[in-house]
Protein backbone atom coordinates (compact mmCIF):
# COMPACT_ATOMS: atom_id res chain seq x y z
CA UNK A 1 0.00 0.00 0.00
CA UNK A 2 2.12 3.38 -1.09
CA UNK A 3 2.36 6.29 1.70
CA UNK A 4 2.25 9.44 0.68
CA UNK A 5 1.92 12.15 3.28
CA UNK A 6 1.54 10.01 5.82
CA UNK A 7 -1.59 8.46 4.01
CA UNK A 8 -1.68 4.85 3.07
CA UNK A 9 -3.43 5.13 -0.39
CA UNK A 10 -6.23 2.48 -1.21
CA UNK A 11 -4.18 0.35 -3.87
CA UNK A 12 -7.92 -0.94 -5.54
CA UNK A 13 -7.91 2.75 -7.16
CA UNK A 14 -6.89 4.76 -9.81
CA UNK A 15 -3.31 7.17 -9.18
CA UNK A 16 -5.47 10.17 -9.34
CA UNK A 17 -8.62 8.84 -7.47
CA UNK A 18 -6.12 7.51 -4.69
CA UNK A 19 -4.60 11.01 -4.34
CA UNK A 20 -7.80 12.59 -3.47
CA UNK A 21 -7.96 10.07 -0.17
CA UNK A 22 -5.32 12.94 0.93
CA UNK A 23 -6.78 15.98 2.67
CA UNK A 24 -5.61 19.28 0.16
CA UNK A 25 -6.18 17.15 -2.82
CA UNK A 26 -8.74 17.02 -5.25
CA UNK A 27 -9.90 15.46 -8.56
CA UNK A 28 -8.54 18.45 -10.88
CA UNK A 29 -5.22 18.90 -8.65
CA UNK A 30 -4.75 15.06 -8.46
CA UNK A 31 -4.75 14.85 -12.41
CA UNK A 32 -2.00 17.65 -12.58
CA UNK A 33 -0.29 15.96 -10.09
CA UNK A 34 -0.43 12.55 -12.29
CA UNK A 35 0.35 14.72 -15.60
CA UNK A 36 3.42 16.46 -13.92
CA UNK A 37 5.00 13.39 -12.12
CA UNK A 38 4.54 11.98 -15.55
CA UNK A 39 2.87 8.47 -14.40
CA UNK A 40 0.25 7.02 -16.76
CA UNK A 41 -3.44 7.86 -14.87
CA UNK A 42 -4.69 4.95 -15.89
CA UNK A 43 -2.48 2.66 -13.78
CA UNK A 44 -3.99 0.95 -10.02
CA UNK A 45 -2.14 2.81 -6.57
CA UNK A 46 -1.25 -0.69 -6.16
CA UNK A 47 0.77 -1.24 -9.34
CA UNK A 48 3.06 2.16 -9.13
CA UNK A 49 6.86 0.94 -8.73
CA UNK A 50 8.84 2.71 -5.99
CA UNK A 51 10.46 5.39 -8.33
CA UNK A 52 6.69 6.56 -9.10
CA UNK A 53 5.64 6.37 -5.59
CA UNK A 54 8.54 8.21 -4.74
CA UNK A 55 8.07 11.35 -8.10
CA UNK A 56 4.42 11.20 -6.22
CA UNK A 57 5.53 12.20 -2.86
CA UNK A 58 8.25 14.36 -3.82
CA UNK A 59 6.10 16.63 -6.03
CA UNK A 60 3.58 16.60 -3.39
CA UNK A 61 5.94 17.49 -0.29
CA UNK A 62 7.42 20.41 -2.66
CA UNK A 63 4.28 21.83 -3.97
CA UNK A 64 1.50 21.50 -1.80
CA UNK A 65 0.52 22.13 1.53
CA UNK A 66 -1.92 18.82 2.40
CA UNK A 67 -2.96 16.68 5.80
CA UNK A 68 -1.55 18.25 8.60
CA UNK A 69 0.33 21.28 7.72
CA UNK A 70 -3.04 22.81 5.64
CA UNK A 71 -5.08 21.74 8.47
CA UNK A 72 -2.96 24.03 10.74
CA UNK A 73 -2.80 27.04 8.27
CA UNK A 74 -6.78 27.01 7.98
CA UNK A 75 -7.43 26.62 11.72
CA UNK A 76 -4.82 29.77 12.19
CA UNK A 77 -6.90 31.86 9.36
CA UNK A 78 -9.46 31.02 11.17
CA UNK A 79 -8.64 32.23 14.57
CA UNK A 80 -6.69 35.42 13.20
CA UNK A 81 -11.26 35.88 12.06
CA UNK A 82 -12.52 35.29 15.59
CA UNK A 83 -9.12 37.29 16.97
CA UNK A 84 -10.49 40.67 14.40
CA UNK A 85 -13.70 40.42 15.19
CA UNK A 86 -14.68 40.43 11.75
CA UNK A 87 -17.92 39.09 10.76
CA UNK A 88 -16.41 35.86 9.57
CA UNK A 89 -14.91 35.06 12.50
CA UNK A 90 -18.21 36.08 14.25
CA UNK A 91 -19.95 33.23 12.24
CA UNK A 92 -17.25 31.30 13.11
CA UNK A 93 -17.92 31.22 16.43
CA UNK A 94 -21.61 31.06 17.11
CA UNK A 95 -21.68 28.25 14.92
CA UNK A 96 -23.73 29.91 12.07
CA UNK A 97 -23.03 29.47 8.33
CA UNK A 98 -19.99 31.83 7.33
CA UNK A 99 -19.92 32.13 3.69
CA UNK A 100 -23.36 33.98 3.24
CA UNK A 101 -26.35 30.96 3.06
CA UNK A 102 -29.57 31.53 4.13
CA UNK A 103 -30.40 30.64 8.26
CA UNK A 104 -33.61 30.59 8.33
CA UNK A 105 -33.95 27.66 6.42
CA UNK A 106 -31.37 24.66 5.34
CA UNK A 107 -28.78 25.53 7.89
CA UNK A 108 -28.95 22.25 9.65
CA UNK A 109 -25.61 21.09 9.11
CA UNK A 110 -23.80 24.31 10.39
CA UNK A 111 -26.35 24.76 13.41
CA UNK A 112 -25.91 20.54 14.32
CA UNK A 113 -29.10 19.84 13.07
CA UNK A 114 -31.44 21.92 15.46
CA UNK A 115 -34.93 21.58 15.04
CA UNK A 116 -36.84 24.22 16.99
CA UNK A 117 -40.52 23.18 16.53
CA UNK A 118 -41.78 20.04 17.48
CA UNK A 119 -44.78 19.39 14.77
CA UNK A 120 -46.05 21.63 11.88
CA UNK A 121 -48.42 24.20 14.49
CA UNK A 122 -51.46 22.67 13.02
CA UNK A 123 -53.54 21.55 16.07
CA UNK A 124 -55.40 17.31 15.28
CA UNK A 125 -58.76 17.23 15.25
CA UNK A 126 -59.59 15.13 18.74
CA UNK A 127 -61.83 12.01 18.08
CA UNK A 128 -64.67 11.52 19.50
Amino acid sequence: MPRIAGINIPENKRVPFALTSIYGIGRSSAFRIVETAKINPAKKAGQLSSEEVARLRDYIERNLKVEGDLRQKIRQSIKLFKDLGSYRGIRHSKGLPVRGQRTKTNSRTVRGNVRKTVTSGKRKMEKT
